[in-house]
């Protein structure tokens, strides 16, 4: 009943943060932006309590469940939360200090909901065989919540690691070198390229960590004549541990070198992923038989104790 108040008035935080604007542009009222900071002040804090109590609630059982009891088999995950802030605060030297909490809140959801599957298949506590036959006959819908709730933790893994996000803004002449995060980002030339409609500004980047090539990125600024405008064309590196973006802004009034702006973003891929894996959850959930004939049973079952008493 509490992830459900919480989960609820979230909900109601991004509708009306969303709406609001809106509303206020319709009835001619002074416009107002919404951004980053009005979630970050009203929609984290809320999402708190939730990630704490994602893993005790799924060991509660309804109205007669023992809070003690789950905190007392949730030690694993508990333990596991610690280890990942340590290992955090160990590998970041000490910061940001809030990044490392969300990072523990994401282990600590992640293994609650591996705790919890393995306490509903009795794992190590009885013959992996009466294990296994457990893990078979589970309700579809209880894979779905272990799903979602793994989703989740993944997920704000993902947003609470942006915070050890690197950035490097620099005027690099041609042939020359932009350091980022063990990457060696070398510019090998910038020349102009011809589009549909717009003509670009090719930047040539050759990227390799520790002497060993990664990749030859292309970063464009475009300019489209017709609207008057400039735009820039990102060139981005994504794998599971983080995501390199680079970016060719203009060139230098000396006619040498051009900017360069490269951010190193730490396991951006995990939001997207847990994301999917939150669907696949509620996908799996869905796909339970008794959510798709349970309506249908009851109501032929009210409409045969008329006709057998009559």
């Amino acid at each position: 009943m509490l992830n459900n108040l919480l989960l609820t008035t979230c909900t109601a935080t991004v509708f009306i943060g969303t709406l609001y604007p809106l509303f206020l542009d319709a009835v001619g009222s002074d416009k107002v932006s919404v951004g980053p900071p009005f979630y970050a002040r009203t929609f984290v804090p809320l999402m708190v309590p939730v990630l704490i109590t994602m893993a005790v609630g799924p060991m509660l059982a309804w109205k007669r469940g023992d809070l003690l009891g789950a905190l007392q088999r949730l030690w694993f995950a508990f333990a596991f939360a610690i280890a990942v802030m340590l290992v955090a605060f160990y590998i970041t030297y000490g910061g940001p200090v809030l990044a490392v909490l969300g990072l523990g809140l994401a282990g600590w959801a992640g293994m609650g909901a591996a705790v919890e599957w393995a306490e509903r298949v009795r794992l190590f506590r009885v013959p992996l065989g009466d294990s296994w036959r457990r893990a078979v006959h589970l309700p579809r819908a209880s894979y779905g919540m272990t799903f979602a709730h793994i989703g989740m933790a993944v997920s704000v893994a993902g947003i609470a690691a942006q915070a050890f996000e690197l950035e490097r803004l620099d005027i690099v002449r041609i042939g020359g070198d932009l350091q980022l995060a063990g990457y060696t980002l070398h510019l090998e030339r910038v020349q102009k390229v011809p589009g549909p409609n717009f003509v670009a500004d090719d930047a040539t980047v050759l990227v390799s960590r520790n002497g060993a090539p990664v990749m030859e990125a292309h970063p464009q600024r475009r300019f489209f004549a017709l609207q008057g405008q400039t735009t820039s064309e990102t060139a981005i590196r994504t794998s599971p541990i983080a995501d390199l973006y680079i970016a060719l802004g203009e060139p230098d009034p000396s006619g040498k070198g051009w900017t360069i702006r490269a951010y190193w973003k730490p396991m951006v891929s995990w939001i997207w992923g847990g994301a999917l894996i939150m669907a696949f959850g509620g996908m799996v959930s869905l796909s339970d038989r008794r959510w798709r004939v349970g309506a249908a049973a009851r109501v032929r079952r009210m409409v045969a104790r008329p006709a057998a008493g009559d």
